[in-house]
């Protein structure tokens, strides 16, 4: 009878190891883990939560579910306006955890939070807070820094050209450059190697658009078309080149904006990067001439 008893005993030694084991895999694997920082993320404790979730990443990077609350915390953090640290997380998806299901919402949101810091008074560690200088302008600054008039201007909410001496502005220090890939027809903007935003585009019809290392040579807002045979104003419906042109270092070729918005998405230009008007202006606004673009298969 003891012998019965004993080894019931150690089957039911076994069976709780094996219940112990199964929980503490659950747990690593992040399922358990995660419910005290959804509880911190819902009581807006969005720092503590960054914290734990930090935490189990440096355990175990691989842990189910860890992406899926990295976005869920910077989207709470995205509703609190903290749009630094939403954008953060973000750059931190797009590098880490590529393996999540909504990873595309995750670049566009990270497209959208960049160009509205960009875009604003928000001074991060890619910009200089600059006090302008008797005799100063726009242009030196923005030559000074290797950055646009346009961008100084609109991260300043400046309506005019004139600036006043000891006032200050934000300038942004980052480098920019672009990479335009034929194969998906995207064009994504890089500042300091970091993904800045990506856009659709269209690319040459039968992938005629070179490939090479090239740079912006001039940029023109309301571009004239000059056609094989014609000459086409800006203000024409048949102007091609929408509402901006960047050119390159190889004449006929550049980034221009666009009179056919249906078709960006497809290779369907005679050599160009086309762009949407709106997407155009943008980045016009931020590249300056000199600036690097990188075009690839």
């Amino acid at each position: 009878m003891n012998k019965i008893l004993a080894g019931a005993g150690i089957v039911l030694a076994v069976i709780g190891l094996a219940v112990l084991a199964i929980f503490s895999l659950k747990n690593i694997s992040g399922v358990w883990d995660m419910k005290p920082i959804e509880a911190l993320i819902r009581d807006s404790k969005l720092d503590e939560a960054r914290v734990s979730i930090d935490q189990i990443a440096e355990k175990r990077p691989d842990a189910r579910a860890l992406g899926k609350k990295y976005f869920e915390l910077a989207s709470a953090y995205e509703n609190k306006k903290d749009l630094v640290k939403a954008r953060d997380i973000y750059q931190l998806l797009l590098k880490k955890y590529q393996n999540i299901e909504n990873i595309s919402d995750v670049q566009d949101k990270l497209g959208r939070l960049n160009i509205a810091i960009l875009f604003s008074k928000i001074v991060t560690d890619k910009d200089q807070l600059y006090e302008v200088e008797p005799g100063d302008t726009l242009i030196n600054i923005a030559k000074k820094f290797g950055t646009t008039v346009e961008l100084i201007k609109e991260a300043n909410s400046l309506k005019g050209d004139n600036i006043q001496a000891r006032a200050k502005l934000k300038v942004s220090k980052a480098k920019y450059k672009v990479l335009v890939d034929k194969s998906q027809n995207i064009l994504t903007l890089l500042g300091d190697d970091n993904i800045i935003k990506v856009y659709r585009v269209s690319t040459g019809e039968n992938n005629c658009t070179p490939v090479g290392n090239f740079r912006l040579v001039n940029k023109i807002i309301d571009p004239v078309w000059y056609a094989e045979k014609a000459i086409v104003p800006a203000e024409s419906p048949d102007n091609v080149l929408g509402s901006r042109w960047m050119g390159f270092n190889l004449p006929g070729y550049g980034i221009h904006g666009t009179t056919s918005p249906e078709k960006i998405g497809q290779q369907a230009t005679k050599g160009c990067v086309r762009m949407i008007n709106a997407e155009v202006e943008e980045l016009y606004k931020i590249i300056p001439v000199g600036t690097e673009v990188t075009v690839v298969d």
